[in-house]
């Protein structure tokens, strides 16, 4: 089974003259890999000439119409060429104050549009890191099925993206050690059967310390807006 490289480039770049630049630094990079799926995380508004590329959304809405003004449903995102959506971002839950109830909507909404939620779980500094989690994954995965997940279909399934908050570089950027994050990857396959990928300020330099002791795939931020670093993070990954 291929890993998972998501380049969530967050609200950025400010232009488009920037983003061109930045995806066709990139681009012969990501359709030559063979080891790993890698996913563009870009805003909407860049989505036009990002050609021939899995696209992944931001986050979305859970109603599929209405009078929602600035809101995406996940029927929308879908239409627009994206099979994958990332929900529950730290950022969305500590900036825009989200809710695991919210979330949950959030996931059921994208599944049932046939999309593939990347969903986002973990700590602040300073909290109980399993007790976060176990909470996170309870309420956010409550009255969803999770089956046997068939890779072999589009849709339907769930990739649970690790981000302890307090390696995010926004936020002070500690690194996470690959024994601690291994704990924590142990601890949500007790309670999640699917894929399992690492995000906090991942890089070229530490992205193989994560995905040896176990994780899927990675979830990768800033470093996504460098085009050599994102090249260099692709072609290292063993």
């Amino acid at each position: 089974m291929k890993k998972i490289i998501i380049a969530n480039w967050k609200m950025n770049p400010s232009t488009a003259e920037e983003a061109k630049k930045l995806f066709g630094s990139i681009k012969r990079t990501i359709k030559k890999a063979k080891k790993i799926d890698v996913l563009i995380s870009a805003p909407f508004v860049w989505w036009s000439f990002l050609k021939k590329v899995k696209l992944c959304a931001q986050n979305c809405f859970w109603e599929e119409r209405g009078p929602y003004t600035g809101e995406i449903s996940p029927k929308m995102i879908k239409d627009a060429g994206a099979e994958y959506v990332i929900i529950g971002h730290s950022e969305r839950r500590n900036v825009f104050n989200e809710t695991d109830e919210m979330i949950n909507k959030k996931l059921k909404a994208a599944l049932s549009a046939g999309l593939t939620p990347i969903l986002c779980v973990g700590e602040k500094k300073g909290e109980d890191a399993e007790e976060v989690i176990g909470r996170q994954l309870k309420e956010d995965l409550n009255g969803i099925e999770l089956p046997a997940q068939d890779w072999s279909a589009s849709g339907g399934k769930i990739i649970v993206a690790y981000e302890p908050v307090w390696a995010i570089s926004t936020s002070g950027g500690e690194i996470c050690s690959a024994d601690y994050a291994k704990q924590k990857l142990d601890f949500i396959k007790q309670r999640f059967n699917g894929k399992i990928i690492y995000g906090g300020s991942v890089d070229s330099k530490i992205v193989n310390n994560y995905l040896s002791v176990g994780y899927e795939g990675a979830l990768v931020g800033g470093a996504s807006l460098k085009a050599e670093e994102f090249v260099k993070t692709i072609e290292i990954i063993k």
